[in-house]
């Protein structure tokens, strides 16, 4: 997400910081391009222009002109003036209410409101520890209801036992009487979707909205949809008066200007964004983080909270003592590179390390394929359980067997191969430091990123 944004405001900066000082025409030519960045990363025109006005009443003061160092002052106010538009900070799921909380799912069809009813779920219910029930409206589209129940098995989350020829209102009412009833924390209720809005899905939802008195009318809207996705928002937000959005398909969205418009136009905060389809694929939106984000800086709080999410402590200590004892395998590689692949993958880690750009343009100049880490494991799950542990096994024969068996080269195999034999060199340097040395180095050569064993280091 904001890919494009990014590397545009990147390049408009690498400018700005050259400079030793700067004009007024400077600021305003620098603005010039922010705004049709903006633009061309699918941002509202009034939003693009009140923003870079915003931008500018502040860029040309004396203050910057003065600076020590005028190019990262003006940075300095983008970035600010990102964070005001994103929304200033991040806003939960409101449960501050008497339970059974409704919380009504509102969108048009094929956004993702049914699989993001089942992402937010899980997430109030392992995060949060709250116990919810899902209860599905979409009495039109075949097998709706089917498909929150199944769902909603694979998150081992409740849903309501569905009764056929029950109208949305009756659902939702049998919903709130079945969660008081069971003691659940918080009802989610996805609601109906067309394939536009009009007349009849606005006064079905009001009507279920009216009964039930949701303390969150959350609205699904798809980032990839760009412009449309704000026009839908607006429309939602002035017949249901909104409290939130959350945004699906952002891993597949380069430009992201529907993020920046949506709060802007609506007012309603960006509350979560869907990451990818698998269930815990859901994270807080962090106006100051995805501002980091989009000038480069990274998101290092939020890495390092994925990456507390997703690492077992366990493992990590297992994983250490067996560094020390220099007993480092094909197997120990395999989990590194899961553990990589639940962090995001390589594009997930990427945005969230500062000086993305340059990482991602010596990527491209190494020509590294972000699918180079399921490569990577497709490789190692075709090898015996005696290869893993004894790679020195894995002679001309062997290779072209793993190779097969992988859908990859030979050459492929020896890469790998010579990777993890760097690892374990430089592992075996790290375990003659001591204890303190491997606190103090980490485990080195994470796979797959610049700079790791085999990859050209930055620069």
């Amino acid at each position: 997400m904001f890919d494009s944004l990014t590397g545009r405001l990147g390049e408009v900066f690498d400018k700005l910081t050259r400079r030793g000082a700067l004009s007024e025409a400077d600021v305003d030519a620098a603005l010039r391009e922010v705004r049709v960045a903006l633009l061309e990363a699918d941002v509202a025109l009034p939003v693009a222009r009140d923003f870079v006005a915003k931008v500018r009443e502040q860029a040309v003061g004396e203050a910057v002109v003065k600076s020590v160092t005028p190019g990262q002052m003006v940075v300095k106010i983008v970035h600010d003036a990102l964070v005001e538009t994103l929304g200033s900070e991040a806003t939960e799921i409101n449960l501050n209410a008497v339970p059974p909380v409704p919380i009504l799912m509102v969108g048009l069809q094929g956004s993702g409101k049914t699989t993001t009813t089942a992402k937010i779920a899980k997430r109030l219910q392992d995060r949060d520890k709250k116990k919810v029930l899902m209860a599905s409206l979409d009495t039109r589209r075949p097998a709706a209801m089917e498909q929150l129940k199944i769902l909603g098995e694979q998150a081992e989350v409740a849903t309501l036992p569905i009764v056929e020829g029950q109208m949305p209102v009756d659902i939702a009412k049998r919903a709130i009487q079945a969660a008081k009833l069971q003691g659940f924390d918080a009802v989610l209720l996805d609601t109906a979707g067309r394939m536009h809005v009009d007349e009849a899905l606005m006064a079905e939802v009001a009507a279920v909205r009216d009964a039930v008195q949701p303390a969150e009318t959350l609205l699904v809207a798809d980032s990839l949809t760009g412009q449309d996705a704000v026009n839908v928002a607006q429309q939602f937000n002035e017949r249901l008066s909104l409290t939130g959005i959350a945004l699906t398909r952002v891993d597949g969205d380069g430009r992201g200007g529907a993020a920046l418009s949506m709060r802007a136009v609506t007012g309603c905060p960006i509350k979560l964004l869907g990451i990818g389809e698998k269930l815990d694929a859901l994270e807080a939106f962090h106006p100051d983080r995805i501002a980091g984000r989009i000038l480069g800086m990274g998101d290092v709080v939020g890495l390092v909270e994925k990456a507390a999410e997703t690492i077992d402590q366990q493992d990590a200590e297992k994983l250490a003592k067996k560094v020390q004892k220099g007993q480092f395998d094909l197997n120990d590689l395999l989990d590194q590179l899961r553990q990589i692949g639940k962090m995001g993958g390589l594009d997930g880690l990427m945005a969230m390390l500062p000086g993305v750009g340059q990482m991602k343009k010596q990527m491209a100049q190494a020509n590294i394929d972000p699918k180079l880490l399921k490569r990577q494991e497709a490789i190692i799950q075709s090898m015996t359980a005696k290869e893993r542990t004894t790679p020195k096994l894995i002679h001309a024969s062997r290779k072209k067997r793993i190779a097969a068996g992988s859908g990859t080269s030979v050459q492929d195999v020896n890469r790998l191969l010579k990777q993890f034999k760097q690892m374990s060199g430089m592992m075996k340097k790290v375990n003659k430091l001591g204890k303190k040395g491997l606190m103090r180095q980490g485990l080195p050569g994470m796979p797959g990123l610049p700079g790791a064993p085999g990859l050209p280091p930055p620069r």
